[in-house]
């Protein structure tokens, strides 16, 4: 967390003369009501920005963003590690008319470039470490500009922002303007970008901050990243829109929250966060007194976490369901009966149904495919026709690809994915990009890789191997892959086989090798 003399260069603006439109006019008239209250403290509780603080910092990142030669439209890429200032950044984005496409900090250079490529941005933000690498990388790419922000919140962005006038105007925007540009796996192929409009980004905020009862009074502790939907559009929107305030970590670490339970009132997080809160014996109900919301997301969380949490806690996990394409999707109520299993109902202004492979609803109880229409639901796949017509039906439905069955009464319950895709620790692993990796190592035929239960992520990533010759011992062959994967995405075991097995048309059968390995982590 940055110094209070850090945190005060992001200091208050003006109020300018704006379309409502643009998601940040409505962040920043909720920051002119908070005015001298704290956006953000830290976990010692007495280093603090307010709102008037960030809405100068907001501007003066504004400013500089224009000064690197951002205009309405074009993509900033960032890669930064978490800190006050890049959230600033995000919001200035979004009030320069900017389109915002954060990366995760763990991908590599080869990685990014992708990303970089199909992007086409005008501005790469890195970590100071990174810069002459992205420096490179930009200029085969003709990206225009690149900069730096370190986990301080300082780097050569943050010294000229510190420069710039506090006074901007937001840029008018349209419902349909492109805000975020994120890009989330799929089990073939390379990441799609998933074109995010103000429209959906606001719509969900809104409904968020009003069913999960948000207020001015909430404290909520923030120890997501911020380049993924939950922690950078759920957790800051609910609370800023709210007027509440951050109780900022820079990472999970179970200790520091547990530390920061009695000075908040909401936590979200991932499965993890809990099943590592539960393993400290210092939790318990007293010091979980002044809480009133634990929300959980982005991996499904066992039913036995959830039995566990409430009996240490007296409280009950609400969970909840969406994706990159949709932000949230459906919630258990806030105030009603929280059922561990299972998602909830569709948010309100939110259609759900469930379908059959040609898009046929189906009756209640019967297992299909979680499709979804609404104001949240996403624009398109950037430069993609093809695919957004294959996922979005001409009625208006985005077909998520997740299996579940609906109540009589409406609650979901995901029973599985249509396809192959790992969601570990919260993140999104496709598998082909894991076996490219591995196929192309010495000694190695084919590979699977697949996704088993694991009691801390969720799912592990594991690989099945077949090889041709000698291979590399298993801590060997994942030490030459951490060289090309990101860490999240690298197999926690390597198994070796004679043959994978196909069915009759020669496809490698994963449902097989999922119940196979289903016990590799089991306790």
């Amino acid at each position: 967390m940055q110094s209070d003399s850090q945190m005060t260069d992001l200091p208050g603006g003006s109020l300018s003369t704006v379309s409502d439109r643009n998601l940040y006019a409505k962040l920043d008239a909720s920051f002119a009501r908070a005015g001298d209250r704290p956006a953000a403290i830290g976990p010692d509780l007495k280093t603090r920005l307010t709102y008037a603080e960030l809405r100068d910092g907001v501007a003066r990142y504004a400013n500089a963003l224009t000064v690197l030669g951002v205009g309405p439209g074009d993509r900033v890429t960032v890669q930064t590690e978490k800190s006050l200032a890049a959230v600033a950044l995000y919001l200035a984005t979004l009030k320069a008319g900017a389109v915002y496409q954060p990366l995760n900090t763990a991908y590599t250079l080869t990685e990014v470039e992708y990303f970089v490529q199909d992007a086409a941005p005008a501005l790469i933000v890195c970590d100071p470490s990174r810069q002459a690498d992205m420096r490179r990388l930009a200029d085969r790419e003709g990206v225009r500009a690149v900069t730096a922000l370190n986990d301080r919140g300082g780097g050569a962005l943050a010294d000229l922002a510190a420069r710039m006038s506090h006074e901007h105007d937001t840029v008018v925007r349209s419902d349909d303007d492109l805000a975020g540009l994120l890009y989330t796996s799929g089990t073939t192929g390379r990441s799609k970008g998933a074109m995010l409009t103000h429209r959906n980004l606001a719509s969900n905020a809104e409904t968020l901050r009003d069913i999960w009862a948000f207020t001015t009074n909430d404290v909520l502790i923030h120890a997501l990243p911020i380049y993924h939907v939950h922690g950078l559009f759920v957790a800051l929107h609910t609370i800023l829109l709210a007027g509440g305030t951050l109780l900022w970590l820079d990472r999970f670490d179970a200790r520091a929250v547990l530390d920061s339970l009695p000075h908040a009132t909401v936590l979200m997080g991932v499965p993890t966060f809990y099943t590592r809160l539960l393993g400290l014996r210092e939790l318990d109900a007293g010091r979980c007194s002044g809480m009133r919301l634990f929300i959980s997301g982005s991996a499904p969380l066992l039913a036995e976490t959830h039995r566990q949490f409430r009996e240490r806690t007296g409280h009950a996990i609400l969970e909840r369901y969406g994706m990159t394409e949709t932000g949230m999707i459906t919630s258990n109520p806030y105030r009603g009966e929280r059922i561990a299993g299972t998602v909830g109902y569709a948010l309100p202004g939110v259609e759900v149904r469930i379908a059959d492979a040609e898009g046929r609803e189906l009756p209640r109880g019967e297992p299909g495919v979680i499709e979804v229409k609404g104001p949240n639901v996403f624009k398109g796949y950037w430069r993609n026709p093809q695919k957004t017509a294959e996922e979005i039906r001409k009625d208006g439905y985005f077909i998520t690809g997740d299996v579940a069955t609906m109540s009589a009464d409406g609650r979901v319950t995901i029973s599985g994915r249509a396809r192959d895709l790992i969601i570990t620790g919260g993140f999104n692993v496709y598998p082909r990009e894991i076996e490219e990796v591995i196929d192309s190592l010495p000694g190695v035929g084919e590979s699977a890789a697949i996704g088993v239960p694991h009691p801390d992520f969720g799912e592990a990533v594991i690989a099945v191997i077949t090889p041709t010759g000698e291979v590399a011992a298993e801590a060997e062959l994942i030490a030459l892959m951490a060289e090309r994967l990101a860490r999240f995405k690298l197999p926690k075991r390597v198994f070796v086989v004679g043959e994978l097995p196909r069915n009759a048309m020669g496809k490698v059968q994963k449902a097989e090798l999922r119940r196979l390995y289903a016990d590799t982590f089991a306790t």
